[in-house]
């Protein structure tokens, strides 16, 4: 396990924020991305994303608060040894929220990121 400083955990976040590809960033509107050290009581999180999906949105979707993608700092740490597995794990826990954004249910983003994972290669490095 790793533990980052707040700063440098936020950092990486927004490292992965600029790295979103820019037809995905043109359509993130009114969302804010959030760092919290742990997720509620009972929930086994890594993330969390709260507010309405972009593909249900209609013309009454004005004047809301922002969508919330938050972070959890101390379960992604927990998950990676060095700065480089955070920081992917950030990557590829805002992209599954981010699905959830774009209106993508639990069932779909886990099938896209096993896909994922089959076509990722091997590293004997």
């Amino acid at each position: 396990m790793i533990q980052l400083s707040r700063k440098r955990f936020q950092e990486l976040v927004e490292e992965a924020l600029k790295n979103i590809p820019r037809r995905y960033a043109r359509q993130i509107k009114n969302v804010a991305v959030l760092v919290e050290d742990y997720p509620p009581p009972g929930q086994n999180l890594l993330g969390l994303y709260h507010g309405v999906p972009l593909k249900h949105r209609g013309s009454y979707y004005g004047n809301v608060p922002p969508d919330v993608i938050v972070l959890y700092k101390a379960p992604i740490e927990s998950l990676c040894q060095s700065e480089d597995q955070v920081r992917e794990t950030i990557q590829e826990v805002l992209w599954h929220e981010l699905g959830h954004y774009f209106g993508l249910d639990e069932k779909r983003l886990r099938e896209i990121e096993a896909q994922k994972v089959k076509r990722k290669p091997d590293r004997t490095d």
